[in-house]
């Protein structure tokens, strides 16, 4: 009996100081991470080509797009590609770019064999683009006039290669936002973005609302043709990025780069269908692993605060207490919800759920299907970096 009372007692110590370690992490993680809104906004400085893929997105190009040639920073060309839309992209596209000049569209009407399709079209924007930055940029991010100046400046004065920004979330139902928030702080986690600008560090950035990198470094590692077949296509393009010795920084956007990244919770689990098993590196074993450890610290200690007592139960408290601290100071922090934070179990149980469900519909289908293309397990798996 008394082993095993040892034992208990010794699995909520390690789930409490897991937890604490947690808060610690994201609140010096946070505090590391400069905003984009502090920086002066540049009235000039090297020439800049935003391009963006755009596959099915007539809810949100216009204003997209708009926001684009909306840009203060003078040295600007806009490059969107319309990869084999079946809704009225293209024709919105047209429309704008017969007003704007600053506007090039190119049309793909195949996507060639070895790429996913988004991929593809950036790397043809790259190609495109004769600009010294590029930012790549999704086909519903929309940013306030000054954004791009703003992270002209930041790149110039910081000499760095590769400035990635995390836009505001524009979450429209609370089930959603539950879910997000709670993605959102063990994606932190996973990554801690904050050691990207550390060249002694491993950890590595990408997010894909807004990757600014000197083309000069792109075309150094091979752009998009290194990793053709990557769901991740934004955070693999940061590793690369960082193991070839290019700086790169994680700044938060605070109002200048925003983005709905899906409407419902019904649209992330689809969209988790396309990158899920990408982030556990198509590993079963990992992805068990990241599932037990999701109900053994996050889902664990809520049921356990109950039926536990003495110091058992003040161990899980306050593994109880610091995770609910962590959601509700990033939520916090990204305006998207913090009262979301007593329901903290639920978003573990939810995203748990989520992750599975995508993972087994991967394995189970040998591929994924994303925008009407689909892509075989095999060849995913194949593309290592």
């Amino acid at each position: 009996m008394f082993r095993v009372e040892t034992v208990r007692l010794v699995l909520a110590a390690g789930v409490a100081l897991a937890a604490v370690v947690i808060v610690v992490q994201l609140v010096w993680g946070h505090l590391s991470i400069p905003s984009l809104r502090d920086v002066p906004p540049a009235s000039d400085g090297l020439a800049t080509a935003v391009i963006v893929a755009a596959r099915d997105e007539e809810r949100h190009i216009r204003a997209s797009v708009s926001s684009l040639l909306s840009q203060t920073y003078p040295a600007l060309e806009v490059i969107v590609v319309n990869d084999r839309s079946t809704d009225a992209t293209g024709t919105i596209l047209d429309d704008l770019a017969r007003e704007e000049p600053r506007l090039r569209v190119v049309h793909v009407d195949a996507l060639p064999d070895g790429w996913l399709g988004k991929n593809h079209a950036m790397q043809l924007g790259a190609r495109a683009a004769g600009a010294e930055l590029l930012i790549f940029a999704d086909g519903d991010v929309v940013m306030a006039p000054d954004a791009i100046a703003r992270a002209s400046r930041l790149m110039t004065t910081l000499r760095i290669d590769h400035l990635a920004v995390a836009p505001d979330m524009r979450l429209p139902t609370w089930p959603l936002a539950l879910v997000v928030n709670y993605f959102m702080m063990w994606f932190l986690l996973y990554l801690k973005p904050w050691r990207a600008q550390d060249p002694k560090s491993t950890a590595f950035i990408g997010i894909g609302a807004f990757n600014m990198v000197r083309a000069s470094a792109f075309h150094a590692v091979d752009g998009f043709a290194r990793i053709a077949l990557r769901p991740d296509d934004d955070i693999m393009l940061g590793k690369l990025l960082k193991r070839h010795g290019h700086r790169q920084l994680l700044a938060t956007a605070d109002g200048t780069v925003a983005v709905e990244w899906y409407q419902t919770l019904g649209e992330l689990a689809r969209g988790f269908r396309k990158n899920a098993f990408a982030g556990m590196h198509y590993s079963l074993l990992l992805t068990i692993g990241a599932v037990a450890g999701n109900v053994v610290l996050c889902i664990w200690p809520f049921i356990a605060a109950w039926i536990t007592s003495g110091a058992e139960r003040w161990l899980y408290l306050t593994a109880v207490v610091a995770q609910i601290v962590a959601y509700a100071g990033g939520a916090f922090v990204g305006r998207t919800r913090p009262w979301l934070a007593i329901l903290y179990p639920v978003a573990a149980v939810l995203f748990v759920s989520i992750l599975t469900a995508a993972v087994f519909r991967t394995l189970r289908r040998r591929g994924i299907e994303w925008r009407g293309t689909f892509y075989a397990l095999d060849r995913l798996r194949a593309n290592r970096i």
